[in-house]
């Protein structure tokens, strides 16, 4: 996260009008070799995302990027459940829908897990949107059929108590904390 900070820094910098585009001596392709920039309301690039679909190497290209941003975010549990949800739909998205994937694949890794596993309520912008709502609607599915209700955790509440959870007290879950 922190060299996507840096290279945003940096291509804010040379696009600005203080740095003269003639002097410019990093031609602006060096900077965009990571297509998806944020979708921040304060990223002024984030409406011109580039998405063509014009031709299959394009698309093997955006797919192929895609796919890595969801299976590498460096949070486990994301990996998985997003990486699994890219893979199977991403074939079928359209252009909106990509943008969309692209909206949450911007979002921090804490707060994303937060959302989607139900331990808060997400922004009214995330909530609608139709990726998330997706991949959240899967993780509740799979929550619902893999999980006793009495193992898991208040809705609204954080998921990890313990992990000695098994069965200690009177009315306590059998094990797990999930």
């Amino acid at each position: 996260m922190a060299s996507l900070r840096i290279t945003r820094f940096i291509t804010n910098l040379l696009n600005s009008s203080s740095f003269p585009k003639s002097q410019n001596p990093f031609p602006r392709t060096l900077f965009s070799l990571h297509p998806f920039t944020s979708h921040a309301a304060n990223d002024p690039h984030s409406q011109s995302l580039n998405i063509d679909l014009s031709n299959e190497e394009s698309k093997r290209r955006l797919f192929n990027r895609l796919l890595y941003r969801s299976k590498q975010r460096g949070f486990l549990e994301l990996d998985l459940v997003l990486g699994k949800w890219v893979e199977d739909n991403i074939r079928s998205l359209d252009e909106n829908r990509i943008r969309a994937l692209v909206h949450v694949l911007d979002l921090e890794n804490p707060d994303l897990w937060n959302w989607i596993s139900g331990q808060e309520q997400p922004p009214e912008s995330i909530s609608t949107n139709p990726v998330f709502t997706a991949v959240r609607e899967g993780v509740m599915k799979n929550l619902e059929s893999h999980s006793a209700p009495e193992t898991r955790a208040t809705p609204g509440q954080p998921w990890v108590r313990g992990w000695d959870d098994i069965k200690k007290f009177r009315g306590g879950p059998i094990t797990g904390n999930q």
